[in-house]
């Protein structure tokens, strides 16, 4: 029997047979009821990527906040074989969801991106870069900072790069120019200047220009707002690439979460950019 370190986390197995044991930070993204006292709860982790067990007695009181989404716990995975199942312990790490509870908007960006980590990351598929920036954005979230909003859809883009879909915003693809970038072709995902676009506005996505670190109003007299342009632009890739229509389309839990953001934008008369 041994133990090796692999990316940041501890493997073990018996020499000659795949590894049977790990242990690694994860994020909760869902805990499914079995039984009467135990869950099936799946895992974001740094190293193992997405990764589900069967962890025992999760129907207790300490057990059950712990397993909330957007918490951060440390797990220990174990398996006879590494294609089981297996079952999970798990510690306490970080608590967020507490932190939300009162906020609608807020907890449904946690369930938003829990859901989109769940039903479009490859089971054990590593994706370090994509942890870390789902532990920023739910940090963020949690703390409820200034920008959280626009950190989502920011974290929405390096979703779909992650997954080998990412957009290229980094200049015109007609022209050539870098600023004054205000649109994205739905076809080519490439960006597109004001000038360029402006002849076929109606054919382009809105481009908010703080996901290119800018700020104002992209598109002179447009009747929608930055957070409604982000939404629609990351969210038209995401079901184009990774939820097609035809198997149900973009999750439920994102369309609530832009729902809720919306109305309370239009309500609050808040207006972003």
């Amino acid at each position: 029997r041994y133990c090796q370190p692999t990316g940041g986390s501890r493997q073990c197995g018996t020499r000659g047979f795949q590894p049977v044991e790990w242990t690694d930070q994860g994020i909760v993204l869902s805990a499914r009821r079995l039984g009467e006292g135990s869950a099936i709860v799946t895992l974001l982790t740094e190293a193992q990527g997405r990764h589900a067990g069967l962890v025992r007695g999760a129907g207790g009181k300490r057990s059950r906040g712990m397993i909330m989404l957007g918490n951060t716990v440390h797990a220990t995975w174990r398996a006879r074989l590494a294609d089981h199942l297996g079952t999970m312990r798990l510690e306490p790490a970080v608590s967020r969801t507490s932190a939300v509870l009162d906020d609608p908007v807020r907890l449904a960006a946690l369930a938003s991106a829990a859901t989109l980590l769940a039903g479009g990351l490859p089971e054990r598929e590593a994706h370090p870069v994509l942890f870390r920036a789902t532990t920023i954005l739910f940090d963020a979230i949690a703390a409820a900072t200034d920008d959280w909003v626009e950190a989502y859809f920011g974290w929405e883009l390096g979703l779909l790069s992650e997954l080998g879909f990412g957009l290229d915003l980094s200049r015109c693809a007609g022209s050539g120019v870098a600023d004054n970038l205000g649109y994205v072709s739905p076809k080519s995902a490439r960006a597109v200047s004001l000038d360029a676009g402006q002849p076929y506005a109606e054919k382009l996505l809105p481009l908010p220009r703080f996901l290119v670190g800018q700020r104002g109003r992209p598109v002179a007299n447009h009747p929608g707002t930055d957070w409604a342009d982000a939404a629609r632009l990351t969210g038209h890739f995401l079901e184009r690439h990774v939820f097609p229509r035809e198997d149900g389309g973009l999750p439920a839990a994102r369309g609530r979460f832009v729902e809720l953001l919306l109305r309370k934008n239009t309500t609050s008369g808040v207006l972003p950019g």
